[in-house]
C-alpha cells in the first residue's frame, strides 16, 4: 500500500512539475536554447503550394545533411547554417524554378516564438527558439518543421556520434530509483 502511494505520489509530482527531458550521448540535459529548429513556411495553404513545400523541405534537408553532420554542438550548427544561408535560398528557389513557380525563397537564421509542438517523443515547449526559417514566397501558408540540431531532422548524419540521441523520461528514472532499479 505505501509504495503504491508512493508510486501515484511521484506520478502525480512528474505531471505537476512537467519533468520529462532530453539528452544526448552522454546524459547531457537539452533545454530550449539547445535546440535549433528548422521551419519551411509554404506560400499559402493551396495544395500545390503545399506539395512544393514538401520538394523544398527535400531538397534542403538532402543539403544541409553533410552540412550539419559536422555541428557537435548548436552554436556550431547555427554558424554552419548562417554561413550557407544563401546557398539554402538557391536551393529552395531552384525547387521552386522547376516546378514552375516564380515567388522565390529567402532564408533567415533568427529566434521566434512558437507554440508547443510533438516531434516523436520530444516535446518542444511554447518559446523563443533560434530557427533556420525558408520562407517560400509570402511564406503565409502552413510550414513543415523539424529540429535542425540536435539532428532529429537529419538522420543520416551519424559520422560524429549524434545517431547518440537519446530520449528519456525522467519520471521512469525517478521510479526507477525509488524501487532500486
Amino acid at each position: 500500500m505505501v509504495k503504491q502511494i508512493g508510486i501515484a505520489l511521484l506520478v502525480i509530482l512528474a505531471i505537476v512539475l512537467g519533468v520529462v527531458g532530453v539528452s544526448v550521448g552522454q546524459g547531457t540535459e537539452l533545454t530550449p536554447d539547445s535546440f535549433l529548429r528548422i521551419h519551411i513556411r509554404a506560400n499559402s495553404n493551396s495544395n500545390d503550394d503545399q506539395n512544393v513545400k514538401y520538394l523544398v523541405k527535400d531538397a534542403i534537408t538532402e543539403y544541409l545533411t553533410p552540412i550539419l553532420s559536422n555541428a557537435t554542438d548548436k552554436q556550431t550548427a547555427m554558424n554552419l547554417i548562417s554561413q550557407n544561408l544563401d546557398e539554402i535560398s538557391e536551393v529552395a528557389c531552384l525547387v521552386l524554378e522547376e516546378n514552375g513557380y516564380t515567388y522565390g525563397a529567402k532564408a533567415v537564421l533568427r529566434s521566434e516564438y512558437f507554440p508547443t509542438r510533438c516531434y516523436d517523443n520530444v516535446v518542444l515547449e511554447s518559446g523563443e527558439y533560434d530557427s533556420l526559417i525558408v520562407e517560400l514566397g509570402s511564406g503565409t501558408g502552413d510550414n513543415w518543421w523539424c529540429v535542425a540540431y540536435p539532428p532529429l531532422c537529419f538522420v543520416n548524419a551519424t559520422d560524429d556520434g549524434t545517431e547518440n540521441v537519446v530520449y528519456r523520461s525522467k519520471l521512469l528514472e525517478i521510479i526507477k530509483s525509488f524501487f532500486g532499479g
